[in-house]
């Protein structure tokens, strides 16, 4: 899957959810998560296990995309926050979480990973892949 992949790697041997944008350096997907729609992570395609072991001018590009997924999703869902994690522990392999949250979601103020601390009170509507596609584009015409 990916360039330069890693055997036994889930982010280089697969997707890693369905992809809804895509571009030569990352793809986004879209995290299959009723709890959370709009959860999406953004994937780089080589197999490195550190930001840092990006060139600087990748290192920026990813970083754009990332930025314009949190544009796209904040746009469509109007969370109360967009959280932003790069953990890598599990899977080393640089990718971005970008997770939107709402003060009523099961984890508030806690990280999604967290134990709940309440039952998901309110059911947002998910938004389809295409859709947020189209807006990360347009997000991205506007950097």
């Amino acid at each position: 899957m990916s360039e330069g992949g890693l055997e036994n790697c889930e982010l280089c041997d697969s997707p890693g959810g369905e992809v809804i944008w895509e571009n030569g350096i990352c793809r986004v997907v879209m995290v299959a998560d009723p709890d959370y729609p709009g959860f999406c992570r953004v994937i780089l395609h080589r197999h490195l296990r550190e930001m840092t072991d990006l060139p600087h001018k990748e290192r920026m590009q990813l970083m754009t995309v990332v930025f314009a997924v949190e544009s796209a999703v904040r746009s469509l869902y109007q969370p109360d926050k967009v959280n932003l994690a790069s953990l890598g522990n599990l899977t080393p392999h640089v990718h971005w979480h970008l997770i939107p949250r709402w003060r009523d979601d099961r984890n508030f103020p806690q990280p999604v990973w967290a134990a709940a601390k309440r039952a998901s009170t309110t059911r947002r509507q998910p938004v389809d892949g295409r859709k947020l596609g189209d807006q990360i584009i347009a997000a991205l015409r506007t950097t």
